[in-house]
């Protein structure tokens, strides 16, 4: 399974949040980047916590492609270039954000450039309960636990309710 989060906290062309990451799909599949799976939209707490940022709208699809990890990351930068995405600093809202979780069950440390799975997605909520909606019996490929599992071990600070569905895609495991 491979695996990308989604999320943003700011408008964009595309309208708010939650409809920038429907379009933000939509190039995804554009560039023949298959979607199986999407969870539901999450309305989440930033990370680390800002009082005086808005809050995040995330999700996570299952996808299929025949990229290499790199080649799929790189289209992923690219999409967020299109969609507007600036990068100055690090944990700043932005109008898209998309990361690859994981692509299948490889391990992969290339430099800073790529590691798979990626290296906190086991404590970010926003990762997990979107996960969790599309497939909670997956295992972590470097921890061997199941997104139950990493969910117990979140910080209880963190903050996720679900908002939406999105579109009418499968949630088949």
């Amino acid at each position: 399974m491979i695996l990308i989060a989604l999320g943003a906290n700011l408008p964009s062309r595309f309208g708010d949040p939650a409809d920038t990451l429907l379009a933000a799909i939509e190039a995804i599949e554009a560039r023949n980047i298959k979607v199986l799976q999407s969870s539901r939209i999450w309305l989440t707490a930033p990370v680390p916590f800002d009082a005086d940022q808005d809050w995040y709208h995330n999700s996570v699809i299952a996808v299929e492609t025949n990229l290499s990890p790199l080649d799929l990351l790189q289209r992923m930068f690219d999409i967020e270039v299109e969609f507007g995405r600036v990068r100055d600093k690090k944990n700043e809202p932005r109008v898209l954000d998309l990361d690859l979780i994981a692509y299948h069950d490889e391990i992969i440390v290339d430099g800073e450039r790529l590691i798979l799975p990626h290296p906190r997605m086991h404590e970010r909520l926003f990762v997990l309960k979107p996960l969790q909606d599309i497939n909670e019996n997956w295992v972590h490929p470097k921890s061997g636990q199941n997104v139950d599992m990493m969910l117990r071990h979140c910080s209880k600070d963190q903050q996720a309710k679900p908002i939406e569905e999105l579109g009418e895609m499968a949630q088949d495991d």
